[in-house]
C-alpha cells in the first residue's frame, strides 16, 4: 500500500539541515545556468486584452548539465500575483538555494521551469478564459512538451514536481487535479483560493470602481479589485463586456451590496477547489506525494480558515495528503536560508521525484 506521504525525513533532520545550510559560509558564484527563452503559444489568438502568444520562460540548468547525457527530473513553479517568471530568480535566490542543497547532497540535482502567467491586469489565476486566453492549455499542452523535446529530462510525470506560492499554490492543486498523469507530484506553498472564507468574497472589491471603470488600468487603483477583476476574468469571462471583459456577481446601490446569486454559484464553483475535489479526487490520489501549508498568522483569516477546511474535505475523499499549518504570515518564511523552501519544499521533492 502507497504511504499516506512519501516524505521519510523526520522535522528533527530537517531543522537540523535548515541550521546547517544557515550557516555556511557565503557560496562562490553558482555553476549553474538559467536560460531565458520565449515560446510561441497557439491558445490566446482569441484573447480580448492583449495577451501576447509569446510566452516568456526561464528555465534553471543545474551546474552539471553541461558535463554529460544524464537526464533531470523537472520542478515547474508558478508565481503568484505581482510577480512573473523572473521574480523566483532575481527575487526570491532559488538558484543559490538549489544549488547549496545539491552541494551538500541534500537533493538530487534537478531543472527548475518557470513561466510567466502574468496578464495586463495583474494575473490569469492558471485557467483557461475566453478573455484572457487558455492558460491551462498552455501549460499541459505547450509548456511541458517543449521542455521535454529542448531539455534533457526524465520525461514521466513520476519525474515532473509541480510547486507554487499563494496564487502559484492555487495553480499547482488546479492543475494537478484537472490533468492526471502529466505530474508525478505537488506542493503547494500557502494557496489561496481553495475555499471559503470567513468573509463573504464579494465584500473585497471596490465596486463603484469596477463599474466606472473606462480601462483596464482603472482597476489598478485597488489591489482587491485588481486581483479580482483578473478572477473575474478567468472564471466569469464575458468577451462582449468591455472594458473588464466580465460578468459582475455583484454591484453596489445606495450603498448596498447586492450580490447575483446565479453568478457567485458560476463563480464558486468554477474558482473554489474545494469545489473541485470530486471531479478531481482520482487525479489527486494518482499523486505520489501531494502538500500544502499554510502561516496561521495570515493577517487575511480567510487563507487560515479555508485552507483548513479544505485539507479535511481532501480527507473526506480519501485523498492522500499532507497539510501543514506553521507559525508564520505571508509568505514571511518562503524564502532564504531558513526559509520552508529549503526545509520542506527541497526535502518534499527528494523524496517525491524520480530520479
Amino acid at each position: 500500500m502507497r504511504s499516506y506521504f512519501c516524505r521519510p525525513y523526520s522535522r528533527r533532520a530537517a531543522l537540523a539541515m535548515v541550521m546547517a545550510t544557515a550557516a555556511l559560509p557565503a557560496r562562490a558564484a553558482p555553476s549553474g545556468r538559467v536560460v531565458d527563452a520565449v515560446l510561441p503559444s497557439a491558445h490566446f489568438a482569441h484573447n480580448r486584452i492583449g495577451i501576447s502568444p509569446d510566452r516568456r520562460i526561464s528555465v534553471y540548468l543545474p551546474p552539471s548539465y553541461g558535463t554529460g547525457r544524464k537526464r533531470y527530473p523537472v520542478i515547474y513553479y508558478l508565481h503568484t500575483f505581482f510577480e512573473d517568471h523572473r521574480t523566483i530568480f532575481d527575487q526570491h535566490g532559488v538558484q543559490t538555494l538549489l544549488e547549496t542543497a545539491f552541494e551538500r547532497g541534500d537533493m538530487g540535482e534537478v531543472i527548475l521551469v518557470s513561466a510567466d502567467f502574468s496578464t495586463p491586469v495583474v494575473h490569469s489565476i492558471y485557467t483557461n478564459s475566453s478573455v484572457t486566453g487558455n492558460w491551462e492549455d498552455f501549460l499541459v499542452q505547450e509548456l511541458v512538451p517543449y521542455i521535454d523535446a529542448n531539455y534533457r529530462t526524465l520525461a514521466e510525470p513520476s519525474a515532473r514536481g509541480l510547486t507554487g506560492a499563494h496564487m502559484g499554490g492555487y495553480g499547482a492543486i488546479r492543475i494537478a487535479g484537472r490533468y492526471g498523469g502529466v505530474f508525478g507530484s505537488v506542493y503547494a506553498m500557502h494557496p489561496v483560493g481553495t475555499g471559503h472564507g470567513v468573509y463573504i468574497m464579494q465584500g473585497r472589491p471596490n465596486w463603484d470602481l469596477l463599474a466606472q471603470a473606462k480601462s483596464l488600468n482603472d482597476v489598478k487603483a485597488d489591489p482587491f479589485s485588481q486581483i479580482f477583476t483578473a478572477i473575474y476574468q478567468a472564471h466569469l469571462p464575458n468577451p462582449t463586456k468591455g472594458p473588464l471583459y466580465i460578468d459582475m456577481p455583484a454591484r453596489r446601490v445606495n450603498g448596498e451590496l447586492i450580490i447575483d446569486p446565479a453568478l457567485t454559484e458560476r463563480l464558486t464553483n468554477s474558482f473554489f477547489l474545494e469545489r473541485q475535489i470530486a471531479s478531481g479526487a482520482q487525479n489527486l490520489k494518482g499523486l505520489r506525494g501531494f502538500k500544502l501549508d499554510w502561516g496561521r498568522s495570515d493577517s487575511n483569516i480567510d487563507h487560515v480558515y479555508s485552507n483548513h477546511s479544505y485539507a479535511l474535505k481532501l480527507n473526506e475523499y480519501g485523498i492522500p495528503n499532507e497539510a501543514e499549518e506553521y507559525n508564520g504570515g505571508w509568505g514571511d518564511k518562503h524564502w532564504g536560508p531558513r526559509g520552508r523552501f529549503v526545509s520542506d519544499v527541497i526535502p518534499f521533492f527528494k523524496s517525491c521525484l524520480e530520479v
